[in-house]
């Protein structure tokens, strides 16, 4: 499951039980990474918050299945398996077309994206993939392409968000070995009960 110890539902206690109370399923499912933040809960409730503000709030404009692939993308750039196996099959519930979640994951791995993306969407992840493999390189003139797109500043820093939270969760599932043993792909808090982190 992780490098270090994690803490199931069945040995949590106090806080961590609420949190885990609050994030599992119906049938008391729980992802590795958020068992995995078990000996720190104050981290756990952290990452929810921030998970859920950048992909699941209301007051998002951009569309979720767009959230989803800029995880993807951002998670596909850092080479975390396990956050690219959760949210590609969290991408295809969201379309739910095979098809075109299969063009755009191969679209990612040639780094070619004129087959699965027009003009704007090319331009939202060469900006994502600017953040995330060189953010000191991140200059005003990126910010402006985005803009000429049509874009609005706020819909850049759903953006922006979406593709920091993502290394976060990257980085933590990379620096602590985790996996998904166990784990249920793709569920996601925007239409069920059922939620995936990472």
């Amino acid at each position: 499951m992780s490098w270090i110890k994690t803490i199931s539902y069945e040995e949590s206690e106090n806080r961590l039980r609420g949190l885990y109370d609050q994030i599992k399923s119906r049938n008391g499912y729980l992802d590795n990474i958020v068992m995995i933040h078990g000996l720190r809960p104050h981290t756990l409730e952290g990452h929810m918050k921030l998970y859920t503000s950048v992909m699941h709030h209301s007051g998002n404009v951009l569309p979720k299945p767009l959230l989803e692939t800029i995880g993807l993308y951002t998670s596909m750039l850092n080479r975390c398996a396990y956050c690219v196996e959760h949210h590609f099959r969290g991408l295809r519930r969201l379309l739910q077309d095979d098809d075109r979640a299969n063009r755009i994951h191969q679209a990612f791995g040639a780094d070619s994206f004129e087959c699965a993306f027009d003009e704007r969407e090319r331009a939202i992840f060469k900006y994502v993939k600017r953040l995330t493999l060189s953010p000191r390189d991140v200059e005003k003139e990126d910010i402006e392409t985005l803009r000429a797109q049509g874009l609005s500043d706020a819909e850049i820093l759903e953006i922006n968000q979406v593709t920091s939270y993502f290394a976060y969760a990257n980085r933590t599932v990379l620096g602590l070995g985790c996996n998904t043993e166990g784990d249920i792909l793709g569920l996601s808090p925007d239409d069920s009960d059922e939620w995936h982190h990472g």
